[in-house]
């Protein structure tokens, strides 16, 4: 019962999760970087991560978008500063929402099925199949996954600042009264390269860290059926609040001067 103690025990466990999860990814990105590599695998995923994430994640970002505009209309226009709508959309899109909706999105679908499918391999021994068969683990199924995010969730995000975009015009053109190029001189007027990427590196930031703890999660699953369960919810927490942190790192590193 000594408080010390438990303090103590949570903090070592914590250091031991966070060292199991660098270990994990260090291993993976090693075996996958000295071959061989696995093209079709790549592409799967990528198809999964990229293609196959996009209604969801541009019904967010439309809407998003469509609501931040009118919410903007309606607490600017009290300080007669309406005419700032088309900024705030933008520059609330490339920076914050895009990145970090598309990121939860992508983690509650993406995620999710990661770590169920890895899980469904452990439990039913097909893991330890391919490493009978002399093929690693990490090289094959892991590997592929962490790109794929890294590098689809950038794109992912992109076209949720425009769809995003778009949806503020259509709702300050159609409804706010603004002019069509109005609208449009005004968004990119404030708009600076240093928002767009910022946007862009968290997404890359997210996109790995969805993939790893989904990967993670159903690699390390145990317990039949409640085991691959259990991996499926502990991969969308872990991953939703990793991305909440990163997302604070990021723009402080971008944004702290």
């Amino acid at each position: 019962m000594n408080p010390l103690a438990a303090i103590g025990h949570v903090v070592l466990v914590l250091c031991e999760t966070v060292g199991e999860f660098v270990l994990f990814a260090v291993q993976a990105i090693a075996g996958g970087l000295r071959g061989p590599f696995y093209p079709r695998q790549m592409l799967r995923q990528m198809l999964e991560i990229g293609y196959y994430s996009l209604p969801v994640v541009g019904l967010t970002a439309i809407f998003t978008g469509m609501v931040l505009a009118l919410q903007s209309y309606t607490g600017f226009s009290r300080f007669e500063a309406g005419n700032a709508i088309p900024t705030i959309v933008v520059l609330s899109m490339t920076r914050e929402l895009g990145p970090v909706l598309a990121g939860l999105m992508v983690a509650g679908r993406v995620g999710a099925a990661m770590a169920a499918e890895l899980g469904t391999m452990r439990v039913t021994e097909q893991i330890d199949a391919l490493t009978t068969l002399s093929t690693d683990p990490l090289r094959y199924l892991v590997f592929p996954r962490l790109l794929a995010g890294l590098l689809m969730l950038p794109l992912l995000v992109l076209v949720a600042d425009i769809i995003g975009v778009m949806g503020g015009y259509l709702v300050s053109t159609y409804k706010l009264g603004f002019g069509p190029v109005e609208y449009i001189n005004r968004t990119l007027q404030y708009l600076e390269t240093q928002d767009v990427v910022s946007g862009l590196v968290k997404a890359a930031v997210f996109g790995f860290i969805v993939a790893l703890m989904g990967c993670f999660q159903g690699y390390h699953s145990k317990g039949g059926a409640q085991g691959v369960g259990a991996a499926t919810t502990k991969a969308v927490v872990s991953a939703s609040i990793l991305i909440l942190t990163a997302n604070y790192v990021v723009t402080e590193l971008f944004f702290s001067r």
